[in-house]
């Protein structure tokens, strides 16, 4: 199974009521299922500020984080969302990896 696939699957203990997750990998020089990005929209980011919510994606990926190189975040509550209803795009890569040529 491809490990957006597994991604996906671990959020779902969020209960999100939006999740979009992104293979982004291509946009940087480190190679395939590297990089993603998630968007996710649960109540239970209510109360929490940021820091707080990504300890909590990152709590349900467990061992799972150790094989992704970046994973950009983007944690909103179903008030925030219905608010903003689109997240930023991503930076384009700046290069600077041991992986360039």
């Amino acid at each position: 199974m491809p490990k957006i696939d597994h991604l996906r699957s671990a959020f779902t203990t969020l209960q999100p009521e939006h999740l979009d997750v992104l293979d982004e990998s291509h946009m940087h020089s480190r190679g395939l299922e590297t990089h993603y990005k998630a968007v996710i929209v649960s109540p239970q980011f209510d109360g929490l500020n940021a820091v707080k919510r990504h300890q909590k994606v990152y709590a349900v990926l467990g061992e799972l984080m150790s094989q992704v190189h970046a994973l950009a975040l983007h944690t909103y509550t179903p008030q925030e969302w219905a608010a903003q209803g689109v997240a930023p795009d991503s930076p384009t890569c700046r290069g600077g990896s041991k992986h360039d040529q």
